[in-house]
């Protein structure tokens, strides 16, 4: 760490150097509402409207990903390098093939996004909003003109999650022709084969956009192939110009071969090796949603979104810790029947919104709120006893589990934020979100006489306030800062005990907290990029395990405190000397995150006596202390290149912070890695792109995570060195 602290402040020092020797003397009215549009000049915005499609974002930390603009590899949805210019995104990189991104901010974890209220199109895609909020689909990244990332003040308008927002916006259909065509074709190592390929347009009223996607790949470890198939369609009719009406559907399902964990010994001798050929994993996920959106005056606008998820998580596989061997029985000449588990979800939304500019002793106001009613049914069937073949097969050999439950979530909920515009430069957003959550559970949890359990219901009802402000300093720049509180329900894997000898803490209570931000954000014409900020997270009742007299005892283990700086600067060092240079534009980015992530407060009583049992003091497992991304891009003519590092700390992946790894792999420090990224693009005159790039030039060896069940367990490592070469055209 301290070799890169240098550089980033050296960095932060010439970017504000560079502020205060080029100040924009540019002359502007500042007007008492400032909308500013999405600048096309930058890769990341940090700044949305104060308002669009009825939601309020005046006062929060916001990121803003043109995916148009990026050099990320788009064909693998490369996470560390698309969110590259979103500071503080840590970024579980086990899932060499992109099927699956997951991220998180601020000390939280990233296991399958599941902090964050993940939505496509501003509709959810998580298998369920609050019993198990897990991203098993992602969008291809080749399909997206941008990736609205919100931290923790989205709690108030989207859902009570501590991480906030992640919103995957697909392309729309070209405004100014009946038909556009788009196709990208890429290869790369290890049998990589990309296909995207969409049509859309505006013919009349009628707007529409649909997509085709497809990837496969062996993949970088052994035992890790993996197809996947997407496809999606939009269509919008503009009935007036007040009134108009899109649906949208998406279908994608893969087919994904899980090589397994590893142990320390076995990452370190060969990273690329797998003891797991029998596992597999399958996602199908069907998304549905119409959205109606209405002016009853130019003052007062509606917009009502009814969304649908019908979803399936099936996996097949020989689930033994790592250390056991997955062999051929010498007398049978068969392996062992593997486990099959099966997940079906239906949920169901509906959210309206409505916004109205109002005027108070002669200042304009925004207010903006609405309803969201949603149900969601979940069906989870596991330890069903499958073949004891290779292939993905779902077949159960007594056509019974060994596990059956049914969840449901009911959700009831108002919310609504007002902008007051104080002066000319100064805006106050109050906000508030009334909640009603209704989890039930029943079933059964295995085949014993005791193995049913009690149908069990849980109802809360809970306010969440929030207070947000923007100060305009200049044009172009603002200081913001944000409080928002936060909420997560006991989830359903939290509800029910995972064998009949587990118990469940009868005070088991909902975690609650609150998001702080504080920061200064703008651009200075068209070479300086900034956000430079601060947060504070606090995370009280955190659920977990402990042993207590031999029995795994769930519980509210304690209340955990991240705090730090998040800072991005983006600056084209040759437009900051000239606007008119023909040598080209050289840029260089630092996004940098510095992040103190404790246990402040161990609450269980029946062991809090004992300080080798306490967590308080010790760090958050699965939080790095700092992750740094640094970039250059140098652009002439119709050639562009970047080169990207990536520099993460070691992490703890328990909150006993366990410095050995256990015999499984499952428990251990994960070391500290760097990831250096290149990539080049050419544009030919007329409509044809040519892309190429490395990804993990040094061939680092290095993991992000340890895993317990799925997709594991054990080391699970991240991709090594891989080529890619994709052709564009569009027309």
């Amino acid at each position: 760490m301290n070799k890169l602290l240098l550089p980033i402040i050296l960095f932060n020092f010439l970017a504000i150097k560079t502020i205060a020797q080029k100040k924009d003397t540019t002359k502007a009215i500042i007007l008492n509402q400032i909308e500013v549009t999405e600048e096309r000049s930058f890769t990341v915005n940090s700044k949305l409207p104060d308002l669009k499609d009825n939601v309020i974002y005046a006062g929060k930390k916001v990121e803003v990903i043109q995916l148009a603009q990026s050099h990320a590899d788009l064909s693998t949805n490369n996470a560390r390098q698309v969110f590259a210019k979103v500071p503080g995104i840590s970024v579980w990189e086990n899932d060499g093939s992109g099927i699956q991104v997951g991220i998180a901010s601020r000390g939280l974890s990233p296991n399958r996004s599941w902090e964050f209220n993940v939505r496509q199109n501003g509709s959810d895609i998580s298998s369920e909003a609050f019993g198990y909020p897990e991203a098993y689909y992602t969008p291809p990244m080749e399909a997206l003109e941008k990736i609205e990332v919100v931290r923790g003040a989205a709690s108030l308008q989207y859902g009570p999650q501590f991480g906030g927002l992640l919103n995957y916006q697909v392309k729309k259909g070209n405004p100014d022709k009946p038909m556009s065509i788009e196709s990208q074709q890429t290869i790369g190592s290890f049998g990589l084969y990309d296909t995207y390929n969409a049509i859309g347009g505006t013919n009349g009223k009628v707007s529409y956009y649909s997509f085709l996607h497809y990837r496969s790949a062996d993949g970088w470890r052994d035992n890790s192939q993996y197809r996947t198939l997407t496809g999606y369609g939009s269509i919008r009719y503009q009935f007036s110009t007040k009134l108009n009406i899109q649906l949208d559907y998406t279908r994608s399902s893969f087919k994904s071969q899980q090589p397994g964990g590893l142990t320390d010994q076995q990452f370190a001798d060969n990273p690329r090796q797998s003891s797991r050929k029998r596992n597999w994993f399958n996602a199908p996920w069907n998304i549905v949603s119409m959205t109606l959106k209405y002016a009853f005056a130019p003052n007062l606008n509606l917009q009502i979104k009814s969304f649908a998820t019908i979803s399936e998580r099936n996996s097949v596989g020989f689930t033994k810790a790592i250390n056991v061997e997955d062999a051929i029985d010498p007398k049978t000449l068969q392996y062992s029947a593997r486990q099959v588990d099966r997940d079906y979800y239906q949920n169901f939304g509906w959210e309206a919104r409505l916004s109205w500019r109002y005027n108070i002793m002669g200042k304009e106001n925004l207010l903006a709120g609405g309803v969201r009613v949603y149900s969601g049914n979940t069906k989870r069937n596991q330890l069903g006893i499958g073949t004891t073949g290779s292939d993905f097969d779902l077949t159960l050999a007594n056509q019974e589990f060994g596990r059956s439950l049914q969840f449901t979530t009911a959700n009831l909920a108002f919310f609504a934020e007002n902008i007051f515009y104080l002066s000319k430069r100064w805006k106050v957003v109050p906000g508030i979100r009334l909640e009603n959550i209704k989890n039930t559970a029943e079933g059964y949890i295995n085949s014993t006489a005791t193995g049913c359990i009690n149908s069990d219901s849980r109802t809360r009802n809970f306010v969440l306030v929030g207070m947000g402000s923007e100060f305009l300093v200049s044009p172009t720049t603002n200081l913001y800062g944000n409080f928002s509180q936060a909420y997560r329900p006991v989830t359903f894997s939290e509800l029910t005990p995972s064998a009949t000898t587990d118990i469940i803490d009868p005070n088991l209570k909902d975690a609650s907290g609150y998001n702080i931000d504080l920061g200064y954000r703008g651009s200075i014409k068209s070479f300086l990029n900034f956000d430079v900020g601060v947060f504070y997270l606090n995370y009280e009742n955190r659920i977990g395990s402990i042993n207590q007299n031999n029995q795994v005892f769930r519980t509210n283990i304690g209340t955990s405190v991240s705090k730090g700086i998040e800072s991005f600067i983006e600056l084209n060092v040759v437009k900051a000397i000239s606007e008119n240079s023909k040598v080209g534009d050289f840029s260089l980015f630092a996004s940098n995150a510095f992040i103190d992530a404790t246990y402040v407060k161990w609450n269980n009583p029946a062991i809090s006596g004992d300080p080798t049992k306490s967590i308080e003091g010790k760090r958050v497992e699965n939080a790095p202390s700092f992750i740094h991304r640094f970039g250059a891009t140098y652009a002439v003519a119709h050639f562009s290149a970047t080169c990207q590092l990536s520099s993460v700390s070691d992490v703890f992946t328990d909150a006993a912070n366990t410095e050995l790894p256990n015999a499984i792999a499952t428990i251990g420090k994960i070391k500290g890695y760097e990831v250096l990224d290149v990539s080049a693009q050419f544009r030919f005159p007329k409509n044809f792109t040519l892309k190429a790039g490395i990804n993990n030039l040094t061939n680092a060896n290095y993991t992000t995570r340890r895993s317990g069940g799925y997709p594991g367990p054990g080391i699970l490592p991240g991709n090594g060195r891989t080529i890619f070469v994709g052709v564009g055209v569009k027309f």
